[in-house]
């Protein structure tokens, strides 16, 4: 497998964690401002503290180890500010009752907002360069938040995310030539859309109410069989180059509820392997999970977490 991932909150970045990555031959580290509602907030912080001196430094290690850097972030709020509802309520989503709403995401038809959204996604690209030139700047993550207006009722979940997904890599591409963009394969877009995906769009699957416990080809998981026949179509639609799983095997945010104190987390490492086989037979070039929650309050508690025993199931 290419890629070999874990993603956390930036805020977990600890000496601890910086010991226990050391311990792995994980090579790509994603960084994830939480998401849900507040999203831009956590992203604007982010931002302030990446570009700090001691941020940096442990960023440095972190590449020293043999490790990249992405970041994966719910980013539509803080590119198109809700602020902006007072001067343009055009720009922002109808909901079901046909009511115009800056809570989240926006109206995938106004050809102003997706080129805003192009101007602040260049922006948000020179703040944040990965070293792999793959970007993840995602909608929001509000399950039901797209946009109902004449226009785009007519337009699936699927198809309105690649709109923006469009306009997102427009805006990266002015200031990073050869970037690409992830269309996100994540709850209500994880049906096939029918608008052709640009050169520069890759796929990222993200199955989130899977069972971590049990193989993704379990056809006796009646959840993972609903994910699992979802793969192929995908993958034949945007194609296998640069394609990537983020799962959440390691996902102690989830697990907790996005509520603290952790958990503790216990993993099926044969499950795993199957899984990881499995995607790389499907043709994922990448696979990586979400590890949050899994830092130095859950050591405290829990002791050490199992981040090694996950990056042994990739194999030799």
């Amino acid at each position: 497998m290419r890629k070999r991932g874990i993603v956390i909150h930036p805020e977990e970045l600890t000496e601890q964690m910086i010991e226990t990555l050391g311990h792995t031959d994980l090579n790509v580290l994603g960084l994830h401002p939480v998401g849900g509602p507040g999203a831009e907030k956590s992203l604007e912080e982010f931002l302030e503290v990446f570009g700090s001196a001691g941020f940096q430094e442990k960023v440095g290690r972190i590449r020293e180890m043999g490790m990249q850097i992405e970041f994966e972030v719910h980013a539509l709020s803080w590119m198109l500010p809700r602020e902006l509802y007072e001067s343009h309520p055009e720009w922002f989503r109808e909901d079901r009752e046909g009511k115009r709403t800056h809570d989240f995401n926006m109206c995938a038809s106004n050809q102003e907002a997706l080129e805003y959204l192009s101007v602040r996604a260049a922006e948000l690209a020179t703040a944040l360069k990965p070293d792999t030139g793959r970007y993840y700047f995602w909608i929001d993550d509000i399950e039901d938040s797209f946009c109902h207006c004449e226009k785009c009722r007519r337009i699936s979940p699927s198809d309105q995310a690649l709109i923006l997904y469009h306009a997102i890599l427009d805006g990266i591409r002015q200031v990073d030539r050869e970037a690409k963009q992830c269309y996100l394969a994540y709850l209500e877009t994880m049906e096939v859309p029918t608008i052709a995906p640009r050169e520069g769009i890759f796929l990222e699957y993200a199955p989130m109410y899977r069972d971590p416990h049990r193989p993704m080809n379990d056809e006796a998981c009646e959840k993972n069989r609903q994910y699992h026949k979802s793969i192929r179509p995908l993958l034949v639609y945007f194609g296998k180059k640069d394609s990537q799983v983020l799962d959440y095997w390691l996902d102690n945010s989830l697990l907790s509820e996005w509520k603290k104190p952790p958990k503790e987390i216990h993993i099926n490492e044969e499950a795993i392997r199957e899984d990881i086989g499995f995607y790389e037979e499907c043709g994922f070039e990448g696979v990586t999970t979400f590890g949050c929650y899994l830092s130095d309050d859950y050591i405290a508690l829990h002791g050490r977490p199992p981040i090694e025993a996950y990056a042994g199931c990739f194999g030799a």
